[in-house]
């Protein structure tokens, strides 16, 4: 058998030795990246070690496309879960094992109501800079940006500095939860320059129910303050949360319970 057999058959004995009790769930954004940010060898190194000892699973509001960029075109095969849109679109491995739509939810008219109302808010404050792509329509969300998604990373670290100051976001929010409270919608402050709207226990804690066969539900975020999209997941009684500022405070973390 050759050199390069011989590791393949390593590592897929290692994944077959570790404990099938334990998955480690991973946001993304300033969990296993910076913000927006690609991935950087020590979290890869990170979780190749981490995957030898307990299922690893990744959890974030991005879709598919966006979490490629991060994590590269090979995200299905660094996690044995990958769930994007909060799970709203799950694989195990490379299979597909959910997709649900926020359109089918809402219907066209009301869908239609709530881009309408978001457009006009916008189009009614003043910020420093506005870009592009204020509302992402992605399978599961709507995903809104007062500044535009396509700002530069410049103007996204600018932009972050700003609302913290004057809430944008914040405000916002309170002003869709009060038109539209007969939605069943929740919206979710994540990253530096937008919110996520979905169908009420569609957030992350939605991809809960297909890892429901482990013993043990390790989640790692860093935004689980109250209206972060880690919230409710670092919340729910299902999981063991573990709350992070940046990816070195993961790499260490999950050295310091599984890896020393």
């Amino acid at each position: 058998m050759s050199g390069e057999g011989e590791v393949v058959l390593g590592e897929k004995r290692k994944l077959e030795e570790r404990t099938k009790d334990v998955i480690v769930l991973f946001d993304v954004d300033g969990t296993l990246t910076k913000p927006r940010g690609k991935v950087t060898k020590d979290v890869l190194d990170m979780l190749e070690a981490l995957r030898s000892k307990v299922y690893v699973g990744m959890v974030g509001g991005s879709d598919l496309k966006k979490q490629k960029e991060q994590l590269g075109d090979n995200v299905l095969d660094l996690f044995d879960y990958t769930f994007s849109e909060n799970g709203l679109v799950g694989y195990k491995g490379s299979e597909l094992i959910n997709e649900t739509s926020i359109s089918e939810f809402l219907g066209e008219e009301k869908l239609q109501k709530l881009i309408n109302f978001v457009l006009k808010y916008l189009s009614d404050i003043t910020l420093p800079v506005k870009r592009g792509t204020f509302i992402e329509f992605r399978k599961g969300m709507l995903n809104v940006s007062p500044v535009g998604r396509n700002c530069s990373q410049t103007e996204r670290d600018a932009y972050e500095v700003f609302d913290l100051e004057h809430g944008i976001r914040k405000n916002m929010v309170a002003a869709l939860e009060k038109e539209f409270e007969d939605y069943g919608l929740t919206y979710s402050i994540g990253g530096q320059i937008s919110f996520d709207v979905f169908p009420k226990g569609w957030d992350k804690t939605y991809s809960l129910q297909f890892v429901e066969d482990f013993k043990e539900v390790h989640f790692f975020g860093d935004k689980t303050f109250k209206g972060g999209n880690d919230y409710e997941i670092y919340e729910s009684e299902r999981t063991i949360g573990h709350a992070v500022a940046t990816y070195q405070d993961t790499i260490q973390e999950c050295t310091k319970t599984w890896l020393s």
